[in-house]
């Protein structure tokens, strides 16, 4: 069963707010106009990192964090979301 992380909340969960770094780095080949439009560039190497490496992709180095943080080093509007995840029955 597949769930989308940013949407399932199991019952009776605990949340907390992480600090992730994740730094990547890895070859690709493709065409060269695509990589001029900063405002898709994020989200078309990611997508192409998820797909795994193939004859067009090859990984090079693959570094992840993550670190649970205090709620007061959370924004304020991340804070409201922690109250009103903590406070829902759903």
């Amino acid at each position: 069963m597949k769930y989308d992380s940013l949407n399932y909340q199991p019952e009776n969960a605990e949340v907390s707010v992480y600090e992730c770094e994740i730094h990547l780095k890895f070859r690709l080949i493709e065409e060269k106009g695509v990589l001029q439009d900063r405002e898709q560039l994020l989200e078309m190497l990611i997508d192409a990192f998820s797909c795994g490496s193939d004859e067009y992709l090859e990984p090079m180095q693959i570094k992840v964090n993550a670190a649970e943080i205090s709620e007061l080093e959370a924004s304020p509007q991340m804070r409201r979301q922690l109250i009103r995840l903590r406070n829902s029955n759903d």
